[in-house]
């Protein structure tokens, strides 16, 4: 199972790389999962970064849906054609694609968030906009899960 946490802010350098630290590189088992990444343009324009194993299994999931084959067309192209292959290199950094940078709005300070199964790449100051404008509904919708984990264990007592 793929669990990916935690913020790193980091700089764009002039090359157009980007450092993947280790504490999140970490987070992903290389057997399971592969050791090359591919950057994605995900949902609200979000630039998302998915280990290479786990991406080909979303493709090939979504390919696989119960869908009308128009759609399937053009969830095929986007997701191909939207997807860049990257590896690191040996100090852990990754080809930010121009084009993906510009498609994303990123600027060169940028934070990288764990987000479950792939990492999202982040202006820094939007992400501290986005942190502030749902801090409330996150720390609701987390008082909720505790609240209905304390209740099953209750019950089983």
């Amino acid at each position: 199972m793929l669990l990916l946490t935690g913020e790193y802010e980091h700089v764009v350098d002039a090359k157009n790389r980007i450092l993947i630290s280790n504490r999140l590189r970490n987070q992903i088992d290389v057997q399971e999962h592969g050791s090359n990444f591919y950057f994605v343009l995900g949902a609200n324009g979000i630039l998302c970064l998915y280990p290479q194993k786990y991406f080909e299994q979303v493709v090939l999931t979504a390919a696989a849906q119960n869908t009308p084959p128009d759609e399937v067309l053009v969830a095929e192209r986007m997701s191909f054609a939207l997807a860049c292959k990257v590896e690191l290199d040996r100090q852990g950094r990754l080809l930010l694609n121009e084009k993906l940078r510009k498609r994303a709005q990123l600027q060169d300070r940028i934070t990288l968030i764990g987000v479950r199964d792939h990492i999202e790449l982040w202006n820094s100051n939007t992400w501290e906009e986005y942190v502030t404008n749902n801090m409330a509904q996150y720390q609701k919708q987390t008082a909720q899960a505790r609240k209905a984990i304390l209740q099953k264990q209750n019950e089983k007592l």
